[in-house]
């Protein structure tokens, strides 16, 4: 928001869903992630790329720091709800320490994220809020993969891990 562009937006959030899966896959980062999917919730390799996961460092400024390298500036990246400003006025990642889901519309944008955490810490999940470019009431998670079903029966759950594991 804050007169952000709406294209400019949507190229923040595939630039930060590409970063979090890097990290991800990086196994001197995003081991415990790659635990976390595997081993707790036994998810193939196959099915987290299938699905974008990904994970956000346990640092407050790995993506602001990604982000500003592909020339995205803070208040962008705060209008883009992928980082906060303190009451100090330090700019900081709103996701840190948690398994990346990226929301992606029924056009195959992405239009923001949902982090869970791997442990019992609140809050267990940290959601995208609205933006430019995201009405929770229009989007859900896995609603691309369903858009493109045959299948005439739906199922709704309540937690994006759910959908992962349903599919």
């Amino acid at each position: 928001e804050k007169g952000v562009p709406r294209k400019r937006v949507l190229e923040m959030n595939l630039e930060a869903a590409r970063f979090f899966r890097a990290c991800l896959f990086d196994p001197n980062i995003g081991a415990v992630g790659m635990d976390y999917f595997k081993r707790q919730r036994r998810l193939s390799e196959a099915t987290i790329k299938h699905f974008g996961l990904g994970y956000a460092p346990n640092d407050f400024g790995a993506l602001r720091k990604h982000m500003h390298q592909k020339g995205y500036t803070d208040d962008e990246l705060i209008a883009a709800y992928l980082c906060g400003r303190s009451q100090k006025g330090n700019v900081y990642d709103l996701f840190r320490n948690r398994v990346m889901f990226p929301i992606i519309d029924t056009s195959g944008n992405v239009v923001a994220f949902g982090g869970r955490v791997m442990d019992d810490s609140k809050p267990k999940y940290l959601n995208s809020n609205e933006t430019v470019i995201f009405n929770k009431r229009k989007n859900l998670f896995g609603l691309n993969f369903a858009k493109k079903t045959k299948e005439p029966n739906m199922i709704l759950v309540e937690g994006n891990i759910d959908v992962v594991a349903l599919h």
